[in-house]
């Protein structure tokens, strides 16, 4: 397998869907420009983190999956030839809407979706005002880049879905976010470095960045970025993104290298699915 250099970013609002759309724009070139060959965004990266508050308004940036802004980054992805996962707002139908991961491949085409599953409902997370929970299970997609999944910020609480897309095949799982201090600061440490370990291969998870005072005022919160990549080890692939500003974040990420920790290991060998019963119970 091949050495991929993946590359992900974090941001602040800027204020407007159009200079988002451009800074991420200029996040993919820039990533291109440093050999990267797959770049993922952070949560739903084209507006505000709008869980803040619970504010119909913010229906207006779902669109469909095929819509303006996967369209765009497609046409982005041929040219510069590099396989996107896009976060974005997804309107199935006006009234149904997801959190939603568009994975598009190196020459433009739409390989799939990932919708979210888990979905918060707490201070300053309130998705159940604007998401319906995903109902497409775990894809696993096959790219130019290698076999990837998807799984989205709070979803990275619960390791059943991990499991899942290492059980599916994946070599590079990508975790975009919307994550700010408190609860979360220990398990931002340690939760996708397990998740890594225990299924033998790379995550990527690109965080926001920086205070959207400029929508909320008093109501932001401060995303505190540190963008990261873990090897199949649960170690860090080079130093995080910064804490407090934009970033760019590119690695390289030696694919062969899953073969061999989990052959050393050999945790999916040695599960005992016929003894797991209360974890499948609702």
């Amino acid at each position: 397998m091949p050495v991929v250099r993946a590359a992900i970013s974090q941001t602040t609002w800027t204020g407007d869907k159009e200079s988002m759309l451009l800074r991420h724009e200029r996040f993919a070139r820039d990533a291109a420009d440093q050999g990267a060959r797959v770049i993922c965004f952070q949560e739903l990266f084209y507006g505000p983190y709008f869980g803040i508050t619970e504010d119909a308004k913010y229906y207006d940036y779902a669109e469909p999956a095929d819509g303006p802004v996967v369209q765009r980054f497609a046409a982005l992805a041929a040219e510069l030839q590099m396989v996107m996962v896009l976060p974005i707002y997804e309107q199935e139908m006006p009234g149904v809407y997801y959190n939603t991961a568009v994975v598009v491949e190196a020459d433009g085409s739409v390989l799939g979706k990932y919708r979210k599953h888990h979905l918060p409902h707490l201070d300053k997370f309130w998705e159940k005002f604007y998401f319906r929970p995903g109902n497409l299970g775990y894809p696993v997609f096959a790219t130019s880049v290698g076999r990837i999944g998807v799984y989205i910020c709070y979803d990275r609480h619960f390791p059943e879905g991990w499991r899942e897309l290492g059980l599916g095949g994946a070599e590079i799982v990508f975790n975009p976010n919307a994550t700010k201090p408190g609860l979360s600061n220990r398990l931002w440490d340690i939760e996708q470095a397990a998740a890594a370990a225990a299924n033998g291969y790379f995550v990527a998870a690109p965080n926001r960045v920086g205070s959207e005072d400029n929508e909320y005022g008093d109501l932001a919160v401060s995303f505190y970025g540190k963008s990261q990549f873990l090897d199949p080890q649960g170690n860090f692939v080079g130093d995080r993104g910064s804490e407090t500003s934009e970033d760019l974040v590119v690695r390289d990420l030696d694919l062969d290298m899953i073969r061999q920790v989990r052959n050393d290991w050999q945790f999916f060998r040695d599960r005992r699915p016929d003894s797991y019963t209360a974890i499948t119970k609702p």
